[in-house]
């Protein structure tokens, strides 16, 4: 099996040390998936024939100010869930490794509802359209997985069971047999095929037009994407498994998945009233 096996490449989780201060791949991931978030929603924004009654949801100067609260969302949201959901008695045993956020250890369900909640308060504060905001941010979201994804493997954090398949990977902290690349597997599906799928609805059936369509599917996707890989990928030592072989990531993606389906019927149902009326 091990004949079979990739050894992990040579890489260093920190891009450059400058003195004291080291910039780390992970810090890297975040910024450029942000970046590139950014740039690809105020794309869509700018083409109104997308969008409700051909009118886009956001400025340009609307979605500048909102990066900082997209940004934060992220960060705090997605530190915090992992706080909570993951790891809470050692955090509570050592409060001061809470901002150790250059160590790894986010959340994306965490990251998840502290972005909702920031797209929710900045809605309200600038009478941004809520839902078409929910779908103009997810169509960007799964850059940010793709590039955050990327980042894990490169921290060789977040690996999957043993396999003998040939791309198995020995990573140099998961002992000596080759695993699954569960991250690489996660960048592939969370990132580059939702992104795909997304631009496909959004383009090819106009789903924009219909507020909340495009958000539920994301919710859809990533959650029964989530489940699948969490069968392949090792659960944090500090959980293991829980009731029936289950794992945290599968618990908390069922509400994204019911969520998702919700708000589908509800987008489909405002539609089908706002024709009839």
């Amino acid at each position: 099996m091990t004949l079979l096996a990739i050894p992990f490449p040579v890489i260093d989780p920190v891009l450059l040390s400058l003195g004291p201060i080291q910039i780390h791949w992970y810090a890297i991931a975040y910024i450029v998936g942000i970046l590139l978030a950014w740039f690809y929603t105020k794309r869509l924004a700018n083409k109104a024939s997308l969008w409700p009654k051909e009118t886009s949801p956001m400025s340009a100067i609307a979605l500048d100010d909102f990066v900082l609260w997209a940004t934060l969302g992220i960060i705090l949201g997605g530190r915090l869930g992992y706080v909570l959901f993951y790891n809470l008695d050692a955090y509570l045993a050592n409060p001061s490794q809470i901002f150790a956020v250059w160590n790894g250890g986010m959340a994306f369900h965490g990251g998840f509802l502290g972005v909702t909640l920031a797209m929710i308060l900045f809605a309200y504060k600038r009478s941004v359209p809520i839902l078409s905001m929910f779908d103009l941010v997810a169509m960007a979201a799964p850059i940010g997985l793709l590039f955050g994804r990327i980042a894990n493997f490169i921290n060789s954090e977040l690996w999957g069971r043993t396999t003998d398949m040939p791309w198995g990977i020995i990573f140099p902290n998961g002992g000596p047999e080759p695993r699954h690349p569960s991250q690489l597997y996660e960048a592939a599906l969370e990132g580059l095929l939702m992104f795909i799928l997304l631009r496909i609805l959004s383009h090819s059936t106009l789903a924009l037009k219909k507020p909340g369509t495009v958000a539920g599917t994301f919710a859809i996707l990533y959650g029964i994407f989530r489940s699948l890989i969490e069968l392949v990928r090792v659960p944090d030592v500090q959980l293991g498994y829980l009731s029936f072989g289950t794992t945290m990531g599968m618990w908390l993606s069922a509400p994204m998945v019911l969520a998702g389906i919700l708000m589908i019927l509800y987008a489909q149902r405002k539609s089908s009233g706002s024709v009839n009326s």
